[in-house]
């Protein structure tokens, strides 16, 4: 009998590509893939450990799981990425109920480890020094719609900033080629891919490990010029690794969308440095002014750390007027998660929760300000937009609404574009017009072009 396996996926867009890939592994294996984990032999749950937060959903899956098997709906459940990289060995001994423990190579051992399952017996597989690499030669099975793909190029960091587990966890850099990135994409782009999202750790420093040099704007040149490829999506680039040819490539590709994703984490000097991030407040200001002049219609997208340990009020003022300076159109903010196993968590005046949480929160209004700004800017423009999704649970004089996103919104962490009009369909590019906005979402109608 064919043994049936469901995959949960946790995290962000990096560990998505790692259960296509798993998933895609365990098919061509000839196991029979189920959408849900009730009625499954095997549920695995390909997990998170980043921050608190991703520890404590991906706790809280294992549980559900553990739910389902104890009520016999369930017969084994894998463990598998970032938390048994992490934590192997305290969740041996505290989930008894799990079958098996695997770490971010689980690609490469999760068919032997099943095997074993199938024989009753547990088994655990972590490698203490990742080196698993996919290439366009891995099998893999979709989770996203046909339209739009995430390609890894790299896997693993060698930053040390001072707040992030993830090169412990992932180990260090190091690159997929040329090639294999260039065939993996065509491939997806001959499957329905209209948007190609390129990920990594650290996007910007691509290629230093094999090639001796940074690759990554020659990477996109030739990603650029893949017949079929109508956006190109860089994403995770670092202040300290934008090159100045790599700004000319994305301005002068008309395919790569322009669209900057410039995680900048703070702007005070001390906070940057206690951080161990090597990029002064004055290179990311003159970086950013760089980027806003050289790329028209550029949209910057952010990330920021709130409640760093030691971080005053001040600072926290200062971090809010550069926001208001710049005036990113996308940003995300964080409250630091005090991590065992980095520097930051040895640190002296952690900030209290509390205070955290009102700094985030006090940030994100002043974003939710700014967004909602310059989306009314945007009212009265024609753009192309990608439809996502219809929208579901609408009364009936909505229907006929889509979702989808302008080249300004990367899939799943930025904002919607609504979408009324005839003829539209899932995986669609069509012209839209923008008829009203709301702090992260636009309004646009489809534009009906004469005959």
């Amino acid at each position: 009998m064919t043994i049936k396996i469901s995959l949960i996926s946790l995290g962000c867009a990096r560990n998505l590509v790692d259960s296509e890939i798993i998933l895609g592994t365990l098919k061509k294996s000839g196991y029979k893939i189920s959408d849900s984990p009730a009625g499954a032999d095997i549920a695995i749950v390909n997990t998170c450990s980043f921050i608190e937060d991703a520890k404590r959903e991906s706790i809280d899956v294992i549980l559900d799981l553990i739910e389902l098997k104890n009520r016999n709906k369930l017969k084994y459940i894998l463990v598998a990425g970032c938390l048994p990289q992490r934590y192997g060995e305290e969740l041996r001994g505290e989930l008894e109920e799990v079958d098996g423990f695997v770490g971010v190579d689980a690609v490469k051992v999760l068919p032997a480890l099943i095997k074993r399952l199938a024989k009753g017996r547990k088994s655990d597989i972590i490698l203490h020094e990742p080196r698993y690499l996919y290439n366009d030669r891995s099998p893999r099975l979709g989770i996203t719609p046909k339209h739009y793909a995430y390609v890894k190029i790299s896997e693993g960091c060698s930053h040390r900033c001072s707040f992030c587990i993830i090169p412990a966890i992932r180990g260090r850099h190091r690159s997929r080629t040329v090639g294999s990135v260039i065939r993996e994409s065509q491939s997806l782009i001959r499957r329905g891919a209209k948007e190609i999202n390129v990920i990594g750790q650290d996007t910007s420093v691509y290629g230093k490990d094999i090639y001796g040099r940074w690759a990554l704007a020659g990477l996109l040149r030739k990603l650029a010029r893949i017949k079929g490829a109508n956006w190109i999506r860089l994403l995770y680039g670092h202040p300290e690794h934008f090159t100045d040819e790599l700004i000319s490539v994305i301005s002068g590709e008309g395919n790569i969308c322009k669209y900057v994703d410039l995680p900048v984490q703070h702007i005070n000097a001390r906070v940057l440095k206690a951080m161990g991030r090597p990029a002064s407040p004055g290179c990311i200001r003159e970086l950013i002014y760089k980027i806003r002049k050289r790329i028209p219609g550029v949209v910057l997208r952010t990330s920021v750390i709130v409640g760093f340990p030691g971080e005053s009020d001040k600072e926290f003022g200062e971090l809010l007027d550069f926001i208001r300076e710049i005036r990113f159109e996308r940003l995300g903010a964080f409250t630091y998660s005090m991590e065992e196993g980095t520097r930051a968590a040895l640190l002296r005046d952690q900030v209290p929760e509390s205070a955290k949480r009102s700094r985030r929160d006090e940030l994100m209004a002043q974003q939710r300000e700014i967004s909602a700004q310059n989306n009314m800017k945007m009212i009265g423009r024609e753009m192309d937009v990608l439809i996502d999704e219809p929208c579901h649970g609408l009364k009936a004089g909505d229907r006929g609404m889509f979702l989808g996103r302008t080249y300004m919104d990367a899939p799943e962490v930025d904002g919607n574009v609504f979408v009324k009009g005839a003829g539209i369909k899932t995986g669609d590019m069509v012209k839209a017009r923008i008829v009203d906005g709301y702090e992260y979402d636009l309004v646009a109608e489809k534009v009906q072009r004469r005959k």
